[in-house]
């Protein structure tokens, strides 16, 4: 992610936030643990992609491809592997997609809540009622679980409807909140996302 070049002043912003994101979604990192993810990441993305067509959400996407994926990154530490897939290409937000992380070390289910909640309300394109962040931290604490290294949670959008959070067994939760459900995969998909590689990548606009 860092290159020898010289950053520019709100580079620099911008990567301080990227760390302070990283810290709070997973806690002090040692060494051994980045050494042990990145060893694993090349064999954690091609089971990936043989274990998707047996996964439960498929049932609901036959259709879906992969359209693009990348590594969630900070400063050479991989968090997860991100895949997005759709029936649709280009893609279409306006249709059903599902959205896959495959992880590569453990974060507790309180990050996960907490951290996607700050996403929320910073995308935000107005000010969401605080009764409203309430009842969608609710919700996402009911439906989050915690993960370790190896685990898979694949979120499915389905328009007007909300979504659906899978692992690799079975399904979580259903969340019938179709607002709650945009603007949860808005942290990937929003042109202000946090990665803008990432989100490309997704996308398949870029390698």
């Amino acid at each position: 992610m860092l290159s020898s070049s010289i950053c520019t002043r709100p580079e620099r912003r911008r990567l301080a936030v990227l760390l302070l994101a990283a810290i709070a979604i997973c806690g002090p990192v040692t060494a051994a643990a980045a050494r042990a993810a990145a060893g694993k990441a090349g064999t954690a993305a091609a089971d990936g992609r043989v274990a998707a067509d047996a996964a439960p959400w498929r049932a609901v996407l036959p259709q879906a491809q992969a359209l693009g994926g990348g590594d969630l990154t900070f400063f050479g530490l991989r968090i997860y592997r991100a895949t997005l897939w759709s029936a649709s290409r280009p893609f279409d937000a306006t249709q059903p997609f599902a959205l896959q992380l495959s992880y590569y070390r453990s974060i507790s289910r309180g990050r996960l809540v907490s951290t996607s909640m700050g996403e929320i309300r910073r995308l935000a394109r107005a000010p969401i009622p605080d009764a409203t962040m309430a009842r969608w931290e609710s919700v996402l604490a009911g439906a989050f679980v915690d993960v370790k290294e190896g685990d898979e949670l694949t979120g499915v959008y389905q328009p007007g409807r909300g979504m659906q959070l899978y692992d690799r067994q079975r399904l979580l939760a259903e969340v019938e909140d179709d607002a709650l459900a945009r603007a949860f995969f808005d942290i990937w998909l929003n042109p202000d996302s946090r990665d803008q590689k990432l989100r490309q990548r997704l996308m398949g606009t870029q390698p």
